[in-house]
């Protein structure tokens, strides 16, 4: 079970303006400004729930994630994953987490795919046994048999997020963190994703956490979502609850997910 209470983030960030006078001065005195990334967030996710993570750019995702997966430390507030602070105890923490981050690779760019699995199989300290079983169930799953001997640059973006998706559960973790793991993919690659994931969640009750622009994915994926902008939850419901929040005409049966979303940011200032 993953619990977030009153978790609480900020960030300094440097700030000058343009052209070489402003330049010069930063040398001298540095200006700063502090962003709050998330405030006062919590939230409970039960195991082998399916959860949609929103919000548009700068609403607190990825901060979230990262505190999640024990990369960042939160400035106040307590999480605990299965019984374990992610900062505090993290190398025990990473064996039972996967994360994909799309437009970030854990693969080694200039050898071939089976090799970083093979590196990742050695970081993780995965049994021989587990380790020859899960590389054939993800290969057959995801179709990586031809990719595995491919060095990672030469692969098209929706192979490279299959060998991505099957990296990050070679040690078989129970919860898997996805960060717009279908960004830039074409339909055919989505639908694969997407339909990997519902398997996984299925046979093996991995408990799954979805950030993604694309409402399709929260759609096909999503049993709830939680909204968030400018760092705090705002909603946590059902797709139906989002329709209803969004919608244009309350009388309807059936609103325009994306429509909805964007009619809901709008009135909630977060657009």
């Amino acid at each position: 079970m993953i619990v977030m209470e009153h978790i609480s983030k900020r960030y300094k960030v440097a700030r000058r303006s343009g052209g070489a006078g402003a330049a010069m001065k930063s040398f001298l005195r540095r200006e700063h400004e502090w962003v709050q990334a998330l405030d006062d967030v919590s939230f409970t996710i039960r195991d082998g729930e399916m959860v949609g993570y929103m919000g548009p750019n700068g609403a607190g995702k990825s901060s979230t994630i990262k505190i999640l997966s024990g990369i960042l430390t939160p400035d106040s507030g307590r999480c605990t994953i299965d019984g374990l602070t992610p900062w505090k105890n993290r190398i025990e923490h990473v064996k039972r987490i996967g994360v994909v981050f799309g437009q970030r690779s854990q693969l080694w760019w200039d050898i071939p795919v089976i090799d970083s699995f093979e590196l990742l199989r050695d970081i993780y300290s995965v049994d021989p046994a587990q380790y020859r079983r899960n590389l054939e169930e993800l290969t057959a799953l995801l179709q990586l048999s031809e990719l595995l001997k491919t060095p990672t640059r030469q692969l098209s973006l929706g192979q490279r997020m299959r060998c991505e998706l099957a990296a990050s559960l070679l040690h078989s973790p129970r919860i898997l963190f996805l960060d717009e793991p279908t960004i830039g993919l074409d339909a055919v690659s989505k639908l694969a994703v997407r339909e990997f994931i519902h398997r996984l969640n299925r046979e093996h009750g991995t408990t799954v956490i979805l950030t993604t622009h694309d409402m399709q994915d929260i759609s096909a994926l999503a049993q709830r979502v939680i909204l968030i902008g400018r760092g705090k939850i705002l909603l946590d419901g059902s797709l139906d609850d989002i329709r209803r929040a969004g919608s244009e005409n309350p009388g309807a049966q059936e609103e325009d997910l994306d429509r909805a979303v964007a009619n809901l940011y709008r009135r909630l200032g977060i657009s």
